[in-house]
């Protein structure tokens, strides 16, 4: 008796039809006066993962101006670490706030 060896599975890559890709969202941070900027740093650091020096930038824009942006991404994504960020806030009694407008 003659085992045939285990085939790989075929990959077969779906095309994904032009026009229905996910919308792009702008994310924007709200300054507020209770949430330390230094907490505001961390969540954009670790959740939005934006490099130090563009966090610290980031968060100087927002204290000075009141909103800044953050990034864009796909609508879910941005729902998501939007979502993250207010519930790292709200376990800190923050009220550290963001917002997302279509691109």
């Amino acid at each position: 008796m003659k085992i045939s060896p285990v085939q790989a599975p075929e990959i077969i890559p779906v095309p994904v039809p032009e026009g229905e890709f996910e919308p792009l969202y702008r994310i924007i941070v709200h300054n507020d006066d209770v949430t330390p900027m230094d907490f505001v740093i961390i969540i954009l650091k670790r959740i939005f993962f934006i490099p130090d020096p563009d966090a610290v930038e980031i968060m100087l824009t927002a204290h000075s101006s009141g909103i800044a942006y953050v990034q864009t991404l796909p609508k879910a994504e941005a729902q998501c670490r939007i979502s993250r960020a207010h519930f790292a806030a709200a376990l800190e009694s923050y009220p550290l706030h963001f917002s997302m407008e279509p691109e």
